[in-house]
């Protein structure tokens, strides 16, 4: 059973999410504060974090530093701060991902799957998607841009794998969508896939105003358009 921490300062919705989490067969552990977060992650196994940006003795970045710092698990992010710059700075502390207050609890445990298969064992090891420039280690579950490591979260990963392990097929949003939180009810609006594309092609194209990689058809959704072998 994957044992997942929840620091949230209010317990009233500690409560509902801690109950929906146990219905789905998840082992929550719950704490208020910062402090009580660090005294569980000392103490047990955690699999995944989720994290409330504000807490009463501290912050949730600074607390997600912290964590990846002891720890290799995926963060998600919970916080009612929902401007870019605050979203960027929760992916640069290195969340994986993030839901903005109010969410629908059937949204978070989505989120919360896929962020787990991404970091899951059970891929090939030594395969590797190969494009130009940029190598995609499904083993590593890392992507490389001329031999350098690209910091990537959990959904900017995935999302990269889904267009590679397609090219030149022209995606169409929905199922992009779809992929991503693996089930058939797509809770990510049209906007927040914009922005994961709008990360990622910063990341990895030579000039993101006129993409090579990632290509969109308006209307229709996006296509990766270079080439990729299997290596």
């Amino acid at each position: 059973m994957q044992k997942l921490l929840l620091v949230e300062d209010d317990k009233a919705l500690s409560m509902g999410i801690e109950f929906t989490l146990k219905d789905e067969g998840y082992n929550v552990l719950t704490a208020n504060t910062e402090e009580e977060a660090k005294y569980l992650l000392e103490k047990e196994k955690i699999d995944l974090a989720i994290l409330d940006v504000n807490l009463p003795d501290g912050s949730g970045y600074e607390l997600c530093k912290y964590i990846k710092g002891i720890k290799d698990i995926p963060i998600i992010f919970l916080t009612v701060l929902d401007e870019e710059v605050n979203v960027v700075l929760g992916f640069e502390y290195g969340a994986d991902d993030y839901i903005t207050k109010p969410f629908r609890i059937r949204e978070l445990v989505s989120r919360i799957k896929a962020v787990l298969r991404r970091y899951s064992k059970d891929v090939i090891s030594g395969s590797r998607l190969i494009s130009e420039d940029i190598e995609l280690d499904l083993a590593a579950a890392t992507v490389k841009k001329k031999g350098k490591v690209i910091g990537l979260t959990a959904q900017e990963y995935k999302l990269i794998l889904i267009l590679m392990s397609n090219p030149k097929i022209v995606i169409d949003r929905d199922s992009i969508l779809k992929e991503l939180i693996g089930c058939d009810e797509a809770y990510y609006d049209e906007n927040t896939l914009s922005v994961y594309i709008k990360r990622i092609r910063e990341k990895l194209e030579d000039n993101p105003k006129e993409p090579k990689y990632i290509i969109t058809k308006r209307g229709l959704g996006y296509k990766w358009d270079v080439d990729v072998v299997k290596g």
